[in-house]
């Protein structure tokens, strides 16, 4: 099934002739728009306290609801990646970065309201003053700090942020 299969109608002249272009793009028949369907760009956040231990958040909503995630989420129009994980770590722990470093970035396709969004999600260590004192919000029901070894990707349920604490777990043990 094409990704944009779920848009019939063409978002700049409204015809219902939007056809499959390509694998990733449709394009109108009539008035020749083409559509280029894109990944939307998300962050994702590591922070370690002094004990080395890693926060974890359990979320809150679905996709996945109930399972454990990282502090992140999507980047809004004219912000920039550090911004955008630096906004989402504040409104989902209350925890102020003091410091991002960008580490690797991994493909994932995130269920929203039934749709299948691909997202690029860029992972950046994140630095913070006091970790002492956070709260869990927004989209996260509870948060805590795991050490490292006690860490099981498994209850991890997004795919991409599951293989990114597989990346950053033994990229510490090394």
């Amino acid at each position: 099934m094409h990704p944009l299969s779920q848009f019939g109608f063409c978002p700049k002249c409204g015809s219902s002739h939007f056809e499959e272009n390509n694998v990733k793009s449709k394009r109108c028949r009539d008035c020749g728009f083409v559509y280029y369907f894109n990944p939307s760009s998300a962050t994702v956040a590591f922070i370690l306290n002094e004990k080395n231990e890693l926060l974890v958040c359990r979320r809150a909503k679905e996709p996945q609801k109930g399972t454990l995630d990282l502090p992140g989420g999507f980047i809004d129009m004219g912000e920039t990646a550090e911004e955008g994980v630096t906004r989402e770590v504040l409104e989902e722990t209350s925890l102020k970065v003091d410091k991002t470093t960008y580490l690797f970035t991994l493909p994932n396709i995130y269920i929203y309201s039934g749709f299948p969004v691909h997202t690029l999600d860029m992972f950046f260590l994140c630095e913070v003053n006091d970790c002492s004192e956070f709260d869990a919000k927004d989209d996260v029901a509870d948060s805590f700090f795991l050490p490292l070894d006690q860490i099981n990707p498994e209850e991890f349920g997004l795919d991409s942020v599951r293989e990114g604490v597989v990346r950053f777990v033994s990229s510490r043990s090394i």
